[in-house]
C-alpha cells in the first residue's frame, strides 16, 4: 500500500472532531482515492486514529466494530438510528469543506 496515501488518509480521520463522522467515501473524495482503498487504510493502520467516526455512506459500522464504536459515540453525543446500526449521517457529518481546508495545510509537506 502507498505510504504516503496512508498518511494522507489518517492525517484526515485525525481532523475530524469529536461528535462528527465522515464516509468512506468523504475521504476517499479528499484524498483521490476511491472508498475500498480507504477501507484498507482504516482496517491495516486506523487503530492509532479516531476510526469509530469513519462510516459507510448511510452512517452505518459493520456489526464486529459497531459495541465498540457506539460506546465512544455515546461519549461524543453521537446518536443512534432507530436501527441501530449507525447513525443519520447528515446530522453528524463532518463539515467537509471545513475538513478540506484543514487537511490541505496538514498535507503540505507530504509528496504529490
Amino acid at each position: 500500500m502507498d505510504e504516503v496515501m496512508v498518511e494522507r488518509v489518517l492525517r484526515a480521520v485525525e481532523l475530524v472532531p469529536a461528535g462528527r463522522v465522515v464516509s468512506y467515501g468523504d475521504l476517499a473524495a479528499l484524498v483521490g482515492t476511491g472508498p475500498r482503498q480507504v477501507g484498507s487504510v482504516m482496517r491495516h493502520y486506523g487503530s492509532n486514529v479516531a476510526w469509530w467516526r469513519v462510516t459507510n455512506a448511510a452512517g452505518e459500522h459493520v456489526p464486529h466494530l459497531r459495541e465498540a464504536a457506539f460506546a465512544r459515540w455515546a461519549d461524543e453525543g453521537i446518536l443512534l438510528t432507530h436501527g441501530g446500526r449507525g447513525c443519520r449521517i447528515a446530522d453528524h457529518r463532518v463539515d467537509l469543506v471545513a475538513l478540506e481546508r484543514a487537511w490541505r495545510e496538514r498535507v503540505a509537506d507530504l509528496p504529490e
